[in-house]
């Protein structure tokens, strides 16, 4: 029985789901493989495209993310963590001055004199106020808060909003806070040497420590992760500010912890940190733009830079073992919002709404085209042929009535023994009732009375296409388009003339029977040899399943012969040799009596092709066609259904 959760409206539900337009991913998909990329590579460049006006892809995410990050770093200016802890000092130095100046006794003025002489040392001049007699009970107050402030931020800066768990900075908080970090630590070694922690350790832990940690991380690896991008934070922190006020800065936490066993404590989740997740990215300079900021807010910033640069380069997919799954949604969604978020989820579910579409299966480890698949394909293919076509010469799409191998002539005449039973009712019954008169009961038939619908005949056609596959055709730039033209042309056969006959044959050192499937995915064959000899002899044992039908072959290709076989292996020779022509010659003679008519569509006019072109045509029947690239597809295809 189907269980259900309901849970609150929050404004960011989906209840419609992320909608995919499967039709264009499909004709991207189409375009993309019509251009000579294998699926895997479409698919990755749709993920890296979009869809233009439908969702974004991964490269205009990562734009967003990156031009973010840049407004969030400004003018480029050096870090000041001490700049809100210093202005802090000046309000309340101004506080003790005025309390100062109200007394008019000679230790007052002693008093003003020591504030003059305050160093500028920001550390410094912490530990001679820690020493100062205060008059004002205001600025007294001030400071003391200033002090757990500071203490509270030097702890933030080991474990985020950390201080947000102590009570205050007294001597007990400090002990628990000791075996905190003991207890951390400890679990940070295990982790690292493998023999732990289990996630009930985990969740012990998180029992007797928890309010240190206010994000409250369910599994260990959410608090390594944070830990990480921490320390990440405060490392890129002291790499970016001077070296003055990186020796302020390290003389004040040294000052304000004031405990051996506290300060071994964090360098002990420093050094642990970087072991378990490399340091590469840590010590590198960061500008930050804007106003000053203090410790805990530069920290802040600067995690949130860090977080920023990790979301772009998980979106940028270009490190061994990429995947989208790697890309933390919740990130994206506080630096961009939900419609990111959403975009990111179309992404993801790309290649699982093709599997569902039947457009695309999973095999081996290798996505390949389903047999829907390369029907869209041709689809796309025969489309553009079309176009092509109704632009050249209008009305071509329309030539041919599709369907069947006999077609209606509109009359009848009486049915004869053998025929086909196409009985025509209505000249049937007409001769039943002139035959039997007027009766009374069921009108009963016999074979005289039988006429039949009276249909042309026509004849199925079985076709071989002979495509070469021979280093120079895509080094001219022949391969995609005879691809395409292949493509198309067996969809039209498919879809419009179901009884005819396709087989696709490709051929360069050797020749072989292609699916529509290999053709699909297969590309040119870096192989030097152009075997026609081989090619029309599998054509002709191919042709000889079909006796009864119009036989021809369609050869495609850039040049003359070049290879032949020699028993099981191929000789191959450039320029070529008279043995190679005449083999070739004799296996076209052979196709040539048997009754396969030939047509040759030559995509180049190198003298050596025109000279062989010439001798075969003379030696069988067909026709020469001298077909530029771009009109392959729409002279074959459009002679192909001008002469059905």
């Amino acid at each position: 029985m189907a269980r259900y959760r309901y849970l609150r409206w929050d404004g960011t539900q989906d209840p419609l789901g992320v909608d995919l337009p499967t039709d264009a991913l499909v004709a991207r998909l189409s375009e993309d493989l019509l251009d000579g990329r294998s699926i895997d590579e479409s698919i990755r460049r749709t993920l890296r495209r979009g869809l233009p006006g439908r969702f974004d892809g991964l490269d205009r995410l990562a734009e967003r993310i990156r031009r973010l990050r840049e407004a969030r770093t400004g003018g480029g200016e050096r870090p000041d963590p001490l700049a809100a802890v210093r202005r802090r000092l000046e309000e309340i130095v101004d506080l003790e001055r005025a309390a100062l100046a109200a007394e008019p006794s000679e230790e007052a003025r002693f008093a003003e004199l020591a504030l003059d002489a305050l160093p500028d040392n920001v550390a410094d001049r912490i530990r001679e106020l820690r020493e100062h007699p205060w008059r004002s009970a205001e600025a007294r107050d001030a400071f003391e808060a200033l002090l757990d402030d500071l203490r509270r931020d030097i702890l933030d800066a080991a474990v985020r909003r950390i201080g947000e768990g102590l009570a205050g900075i007294g001597p007990e908080e400090m002990a628990a806070l000791k075996d905190m970090l003991s207890e951390l630590n400890a679990m940070l070694e295990r982790h690292a040497a493998g023999t732990g922690p289990s996630q009930a350790e985990f969740d012990e832990f998180m029992q007797r420590h928890g309010r240190f940690f206010p994000e409250n991380p369910r599994t260990f690896e959410e608090l390594l992760g944070a830990l990480a991008r921490r320390a990440a934070a405060f490392s890129r922190l002291m790499a970016s500010i001077s070296p003055e006020q990186r020796r302020q800065l390290e003389a004040l936490v040294e000052d304000l912890l004031g405990d051996f066993d506290l300060a071994f404590e964090v360098d002990r989740l420093g050094a642990n940190l970087r072991t378990l997740v490399g340091s590469s990215r840590w010590d590198r300079p960061t500008a930050m733009g804007g106003e000053p900021l203090g410790l805990g807010e530069s920290l802040d910033a600067l995690e949130e830079l860090s977080r920023l640069e990790e979301l772009e380069r998980s979106l940028s997919q270009d490190y061994p073992g990429a995947s989208l799954e790697d890309v933390d949604t919740e990130a994206l969604r506080d630096a961009l919002g939900d419609g990111a978020v959403a975009d990111l989820e179309r992404l993801r579910r790309i290649e699982r709404m093709l599997e569902e579409a039947g457009v695309v299966t999973r095999s081996e480890g290798k996505l390949r085209l389903t047999p829907r698949g390369v029907r869209k394909l041709g689809e796309r293919a025969l489309a553009k042929v079309f176009d092509r076509l109704v632009a050249d010469r209008p009305g071509a799409h329309d030539v041919a009535a599709a369907g069947g191998s006999e077609e209606l002539t509109g009359s009848s005449r009486p049915w004869r023994f053998g025929d086909p039973f196409r009985l025509d009712l209505r000249r049937t019954l007409h001769n039943a009732v002139v035959r039997a008169g007027p009766v009374r009961g069921p009108l009963r038939l016999v074979p005289d009375d039988f006429e039949v619908a009276e249909a042309e005949r026509r004849t199925s056609v079985a076709t071989v296409l002979l495509l070469d596959m021979s280093r120079s055709m895509p080094l001219r730039g022949h391969w995609l388009p005879a691809k395409r033209m292949a493509l198309a042309l067996h969809t039209l056969i498919a879809t419009s003339y179901p009884e005819d006959r396709l087989a696709i044959v490709g051929f360069s050192d050797y020749a072989r029977e292609m699916t529509t499937a290999d053709l699909a995915e297969v590309d040119w064959e870096p192989v030097y040899g152009t075997n026609m000899e081989h090619a029309f002899n599998l054509a002709g044992r191919i042709l000889a399943r079909f006796p009864d039908a119009d036989r021809q072959v369609l050869l495609v290709t850039d040049g003359e012969p070049t290879a032949h076989l020699e028993g099981e292996y191929v000789f191959f020779n450039w320029p070529p040799v008279r043995e190679t022509i005449e083999r070739t010659v004799r296996e076209a003679l052979r196709l040539a009596r048997s009754g396969v008519t030939m047509n040759i569509f030559m995509l180049e006019r190198s003298p050596g092709l025109v000279d062989f072109v010439d001798r075969l045509a003379r030696v069988v029947s067909g026709r020469v066609f001298a077909v530029p690239d771009a009109d392959l597809g729409a002279v074959i295809v459009g002679d192909y259904v001008r002469r059905r």
